[in-house]
């Protein structure tokens, strides 16, 4: 069996992969020590490398900070609204890929929805939930200030443009064989476009997916102006340990890591579609 030599060049490449490794890992481990650092470790110049790990930031974010609303409010909004996002999307993406709805227009539109800053909305949303919530379908269906509907419809609307441009580049590339045989075999545009579209889109739906709730997972503006204390998301909530005695640096590191799981189980799980999603309609036989 042949040896494969390594080269200077192999080398190189090795050291430069980890150097660059090293660069954007290096931020993470020094949340997740700050994390575990003692209050009095955390602020020392030079830093302190060596130390007694504790769990007395994780302990104040919780009990004393209440992160634990933070999290389930944001699970609730991110959830809902990629959902929601991926079911109205991927039908939208699936007419106009197929039946050229709008003749190009609608989705020229939709396009345009992108440009516009999201803070020259903001006024007008606030004021929408402000007299929604005020109503009796607002209060029973949780939309309106202070609410997870606010931000759930916010979001949906904000994604909706991108993953629709997105998932349509996905079902274009699905061969249309495929389809009009599931036609004669006796299924219906709905039946055909659960049974065979989308299983064959999951790669692209799956990177919609992962998109759709990192924006919601990290969006601040809105949830700062269309929140309260009672619906308050995580990132609205770091701000809380920016006191008048100074940046509680433990507790906020100790929350960062908490908020960071989430996003990274699901890029985790959903790795495999995101690679296939990426690379989807690259090659062409």
């Amino acid at each position: 069996m042949q040896s494969r030599s390594i080269t200077p060049g192999v080398l190189l490449r090795h050291a430069l992969i980890i150097v660059v490794l090293i660069v954007f890992l290096f931020p993470i481990y020094w949340m997740l020590m700050t994390s575990l650092k003692p209050a009095e470790d955390v602020i020392t110049r030079p830093p302190t490398w060596v130390f007694t790990p504790t769990f007395d930031n994780y302990t104040y974010a919780f009990e004393k900070a209440n992160f634990g609303l933070f999290i389930r409010n944001t699970l609730i909004v991110a959830s809902l609204s990629t959902t929601l996002v991926i079911v109205f999307g991927s039908l939208a993406a699936y007419s106009f890929a197929r039946y050229n709805t709008g003749d190009g227009h609608v989705m020229f539109f939709m396009l345009t929805t992108k440009m516009m800053p999201a803070i020259a909305a903001l006024m007008p949303f606030f004021l929408i939930f402000r007299d929604v919530g005020r109503t009796p379908v607002g209060q029973a269906l949780s939309i309106g200030l202070d609410r997870p509907g606010a931000l759930v419809i916010s979001y949906t609307v904000f994604n909706l443009p991108f993953a629709i441009w997105l998932m349509h580049s996905f079902f274009q590339d699905i061969p249309r064989e495929l389809e009009h045989s599931a036609r004669l075999d006796g299924y219906g545009r709905l039946a055909v476009f659960r049974r065979v579209a989308l299983p064959l889109a999951a790669p692209g739906i799956a990177v919609t997916a992962i998109f759709s709730l990192m924006f919601s997972w990290n969006e601040f503006l809105f949830a700062y102006v269309l929140t309260g204390d009672k619906a308050r998301t995580i990132n609205v909530g770091m701000s809380g340990f920016f006191t008048t005695q100074g940046i509680l640096w433990g507790p906020m590191a100790a929350a960062a890591v908490v908020c960071v799981l989430p996003t990274l189980l699901a890029a985790l799980v959903l790795q495999r579609y995101m690679v296939r999603g990426l690379t989807f309609g690259a090659v062409r036989g």
